[in-house]
Formats: C-alpha cells, sequence, structure tokens
C-alpha cells in the first residue's frame, strides 16, 4: 500500500498538469503558438540543459560497472529494434511508425526512478548507472527512428542515409548527451551562478512538456488511435518486463540493480518523447496518448511488479 501510494504522489500530479494544459487550451489561455513555441524551447533548451546536469552529476569514475551497463545497453536496444520490426510489420498507418517506437520504449527513467528508489533505499542506488546505460541510447534511438520515419519525407525531403544522419549530429538532444558526459568525465565544475542558471531552466522542461502535451492532446484523434496507443503503453509498462527483469534475475541482479532495471523497463514513457515527436515533425497525437494513458496505469504496474519481485525474495 505504502509503494501505491508513493506511486500515485508521482504519477497523478502529472497527468493534473496535463489535464490542466488541455484545460488552458480549451479556454483559450493557450494555444497552437503557444504549444509550437514551448516545444522548441524544450526541444533546443530546457531538455538538453536538464540532460547536462543530469549526466554532469553522475560520477563515472566510481559508479562504472561493466557488466550491469551492458545489460542495461543491450536490452535497451533489443527493445528498440524490437519494436520497431513489429511496427514495420504490424503498423496500418506508416505515419505513426516513429511515434509508436519511441512510446514503446523510452521510459521515464532518470524523473520518476530516481524519486522512487531514493523513497525505497534513501539514495539514488543503481539508478545513476542505469541512466548512464540507458537514457543516451533512449535519445539517440529516438533521433534515429524519428528521422528515418517522418511522414513529412518522401514528399519533402528523401529518404536518405545523410539525411538522416545529418539529423542525428545537429539534434540538440544528442548535442547535450555529448557535452554532459565529457563535463562528468572531465569532472567540470561550473561556478554557483551557472549552475544556478542551468537548473532554471532545467526545472522549465517537464512542466512545459507536460502543458504543451495537454493543449496538443486531441481527443478525436486519440480515439482512432487507441489500439496502437493501447499496444504501446502495455510494451511500455509490461510487456519487456516481462521479458527481461527473469532474465536479469537468472544472470544475478538483486537489490538496487533490479530495483533500476524494473524502473528502466516499467516506468511509464517520458514527456520527452512528445518534445522531440514534435520538434522532428511527426504528428504527436499517438506520443501523447501512450504518454496520458502509461503515466495513469504505471502507479498500478509498478507496484504489482515490485509486489511479486519482492515477494519471490529478490528485493
Amino acid at each position: 500500500m505504502e509503494n501505491l501510494i508513493y506511486s500515485l504522489n508521482a504519477t497523478v500530479p502529472v497527468f493534473i498538469v496535463i489535464i490542466v494544459g488541455y484545460l488552458l487550451k480549451k479556454i483559450g489561455w493557450i494555444n497552437e503558438d503557444f504549444i509550437k513555441a514551448a516545444n522548441k524551447i524544450n526541444f533546443r533548451i530546457t531538455l538538453p540543459v536538464l540532460l547536462i546536469q543530469d549526466l554532469m552529476q553522475t560520477d563515472f569514475h566510481q559508479a562504472f560497472d561493466g557488466k550491469f551497463i551492458i545489460f542495461c545497453v543491450t536490452v535497451t536496444s533489443i527493445c528498440f529494434m524490437g519494436s520497431w520490426v513489429g511496427a514495420k510489420l504490424l503498423l496500418k498507418d506508416k505515419e505513426i511508425t516513429g511515434e509508436f517506437v519511441q512510446a514503446s520504449f523510452r521510459s521515464s527513467a532518470a524523473v520518476l526512478g530516481a524519486a522512487f528508489v531514493v523513497n525505497i533505499y534513501g539514495n539514488t542506488g543503481m539508478v545513476p548507472l542505469m541512466i548512464i546505460g540507458a537514457v543516451p541510447l533512449y535519445n539517440i534511438y529516438s533521433v534515429i527512428v524519428l528521422s528515418a520515419e517522418c511522414p513529412q519525407k518522401g514528399v519533402t525531403q528523401e529518404k536518405t542515409i545523410i539525411t538522416t544522419l545529418k539529423g542525428i549530429i545537429t539534434n540538440p538532444i544528442i548535442i547535450g548527451i555529448i557535452i554532459g558526459v565529457l563535463l562528468s568525465v572531465f569532472q567540470v565544475d561550473f561556478p554557483k551562478v551557472v549552475d544556478n542558471t542551468m537548473a532554471n531552466f532545467a526545472k522549465i522542461s517537464t512542466p512545459l512538456a507536460l502543458l504543451a502535451i495537454g493543449g496538443a492532446f486531441d481527443f478525436g484523434k486519440a480515439i482512432k488511435k487507441v489500439i496502437p496507443a493501447a499496444v504501446a503503453t502495455f510494451l511500455k509498462l509490461v510487456g519487456f518486463a516481462a521479458i527481461f527483469l527473469p532474465l536479469a534475475i537468472y544472470i544475478g541482479f538483486r537489490e538496487e540493480k533490479l530495483m533500476a532495471l524494473i524502473i528502466m523497463l516499467g516506468s511509464p514513457t517520458t514527456p520527452s518523447c512528445f518534445i522531440m515527436a514534435k520538434s522532428m515533425k511527426s504528428e504527436g497525437t499517438l506520443t501523447s496518448s501512450v504518454i496520458v494513458l502509461s503515466t495513469m496505469l504505471s502507479a498500478f504496474t509498478l507496484t504489482a511488479i515490485i509486489f511479486i519481485v519482492k515477494s519471490l525474495g529478490y528485493l
């Protein structure tokens, strides 16, 4: 019950901000121009700064565990490739392929994950190490699939390897990851005024993204995409966890490491997906639908997974 209450405390406020964004759009306090500007600011400024700050705070020298990181990298890569292959084979609407893949495999691991683990263990445990193995790949793979499956390509832009590579190299998210890793590895410390300024920009990212998600949410369009949204949500919250958590237990991961993997595989789809999808010319409705649905259900699915694994004596 305690874990359920905590999960609700972590997810319900997120959902409420999304609802506020939807209502503000309905009453005319925010409009399409605001949503476009918010997505642009998040994509080019606040989200890269958030990633830089998170990575800077990760001690790569002390936290490094090759076996655990390789597992995170491998599982994340398989989830990504499996989602993409499945989407190509099963989706009738090929224009939502990029959104489906990103929403299916990309977790809110850094934000919700760290908070959840601190609540249980009193510290972030192995979450920073999981972030090293998974979060950079979340962003890199998302850029790849959204570039390759951009619905506007084929009409105004030729689908070429060069175009995709250019989109990856110039993507602000990728640039932010590279900067953050380098700053962490070389243990660069900024003056307090710079740290505080970065923190202010980083804090804007999530609430601004959630307002934009709510403002852009269209129930009419969402209903038309209810089946792919439900499938993506199932994969994100249950499907991949059911496949890879038993493997993790078999390999020997326990306690903090296993909890970090539960967060990696079972957290809801991150709001950052919507920022990236809209900024890379995807329609965005499927992404926002999966974010809303996975956020609502994650309090129950995460609690159920933790209860089962703990009952079996692995936590």
